[in-house]
């Protein structure tokens, strides 16, 4: 196994062309060790002060052996405990997780090495790029990653030379990384997470604070969430439905004030959309004296679902605990929506009761269905099936649809065009701030004149706080919804008069 240090003399060597960017490491002088008076042994050697390596993991993390131990969790299943909270951290190629040293496999045969002294291998995403430092003309072949880097355990250059060359680039991300490694290897570890225990419904009369993540938690009655890693995996699945709820609900986070990011046409359409999901409080009990007719459920629509439909459903019911008078009709609509659930067996067959085999589930929840559809929604909508739309119990939401990127740019051509027909809110999300930009200006250019902007691109205030790795690109770290904005088709549209006209027309007159 390689070891997780380097020889600073080496180190120094291959940046002898270079300034000193690291500082020497501080030596402590110790007194030396003589021999006792009368002492009949040999004079005893001097201690050699171990030279400060570079990465700062110690050895021992590598090295800690764990025997798998079974135990009987809270809620009385049985688990095996693979490893324990204080040895989370292994090399990717090293894991004692199987799909981890997979996913080390897949990174070295994928991965290119982003040293500014190869070709560039891809288009840029942004400016912060660090592709954008290679030349096509001077640059030397593209090299696959194979070097893993001893302070954060993952594929990131080719070689070690170029690991410690762009060591100040690399140190930007680097302890994003080893949190990154931490967070894979305590999601496989057979702990109990307690974490994801979700808190069961309140009553209506205690309201929810929505300013942050801590706020919603402490309000909403979680259990305490004493570790930083803790939050992290909670918030990977809460984001989600809070992404939707915040936006919403009338005790939103997001305003038309300062700073509030919504703009005027976005208060009218979220306001008609408030005053269905928070009727007032008069009849409908469970007397026949206040009998009143119950109103439609509020659909919502998630539009190219992957991960978000595979979530448990309890963390689907979070969103209807904030709702306490409202039904719910919730549809994953795309190709990949039933990735990740092939053990609830073949799609049902298509009938004339259900012409798209959609998977429904009206058993969860009085208050909530949801339906599954592996089909493209424009192919839907065309039929007819969903219609009509109401702006007062309809919403769609894509979470990261890639409107700007040209590998998905084709999948949304035909369908943004039917959307903003509708006339309904569109919530969409973002990996990153240069995701967020890079959809935002394409849907500008392409359909500027036909939407108007309900809420202008933010960092979420619900994003995950879990950060993610692109396999194919190690420096690319990304988080789920890390920003939110909303759109919708223009309602009317007005024409301005030529002054002339105007003063020609009055003298006619």
């Amino acid at each position: 196994m390689r070891p997780s240090y380097t020889c600073n003399r080496c180190l120094y060597a291959l940046k002898a062309s270079r300034p000193q960017w690291r500082p020497s490491p501080v030596r402590r002088a110790l007194p030396n060790i003589l021999p006792r008076a009368h002492s009949t042994k040999a004079p005893a050697p001097k201690l050699s002060i171990p030279q400060r390596s570079i990465s700062s993991t110690a050895n021992s993390k590598f090295n800690q052996a764990f025997e798998p131990v079974e135990y009987v969790d809270p809620e009385g299943v049985s688990r095996t405990l693979v490893l324990t909270p204080d040895n989370l951290f292994h090399s990717f190629t090293n894991s004692p997780i199987p799909e981890i040293r997979k996913r080390a496999a897949f990174m070295r045969q994928h991965a290119y090495c982003s040293h500014p002294s190869h070709k560039p291998t891809r288009a840029l995403n942004s400016p912060e790029d660090l592709e954008s430092r290679k030349s096509s003309e001077t640059g030397s072949p593209p090299a696959h990653v194979d070097f893993e880097c001893p302070d954060c355990g993952i594929p990131v250059y080719c070689c070690e030379e170029h690991w410690a060359d762009d060591y100040e680039a690399h140190l930007e991300v680097c302890d994003v990384l080893k949190e990154i490694n931490e967070d894979d290897h305590d999601l496989r570890s057979g702990r109990y997470f307690k974490e994801l225990v979700f808190a069961q419904p309140q009553i209506e009369e205690i309201l929810t604070n929505m300013s942050s993540w801590d706020t919603y938690l402490y309000t909403r009655d979680f259990d305490a969430l004493d570790q930083d890693r803790e939050m992290r995996q909670a918030t990977k699945l809460l984001t989600y439905p809070m992404t939707i709820a915040s936006i919403i609900h009338e005790l939103s986070p997001y305003h038309i004030r300062k700073n509030g990011r919504l703009t005027p046409e976005g208060l009218k359409s979220f306001t008609a959309l408030r005053h269905s999901l928070h009727p007032p409080r008069t009849g409908g009990d469970d007397t026949w004296k206040n009998a009143r007719l119950a109103p439609p459920a509020v659909r919502i629509f998630v539009l190219g679902a992957r991960a978000e439909s595979s979530l448990p459903r309890e963390t689907w019911m979070q969103l209807v605990y904030l709702f306490h008078r409202v039904q719910f009709s919730l549809h994953f609509i795309g190709p990949e929506s039933m990735a990740n659930r092939e053990n609830e067996g073949p799609l049902p067959e298509q009938t004339p009761g259900n012409p798209f085999g959609a998977v429904i589930e009206d058993r969860i929840n009085n208050a909530l269905k949801i339906s599954t559809f592996v089909e493209h929604y424009h192919n839907i909508h065309k039929t007819g099936y969903f219609y009509p739309y109401d702006p007062y119990f309809d919403v769609f939401v894509c979470f990261h649809p890639g409107f700007g990127n040209p590998s998905a740019m084709a999948e949304w051509e035909e369908t943004i065009p039917l959307l903003l027909e509708t006339k309904v809110p569109i919530i969409a999300t973002g990996y990153s701030p240069a995701d967020v930009k890079q959809d935002v200006n394409h849907l500008v250019e392409r359909y500027g004149n036909e939407m108007d902007m309900l809420m202008e691109p933010t960092e979420n205030i619900f994003r995950s706080l879990r950060w993610d790795l692109n396999d194919m690109d190690p420096h690319d770290i990304t988080c789920s919804n890390w920003g939110v904005y909303a759109f919708r088709g223009k309602r009317y549209e007005t024409t301005k008069k030529d002054p002339e006209e105007e003063v020609h027309s009055d003298r006619t007159a």
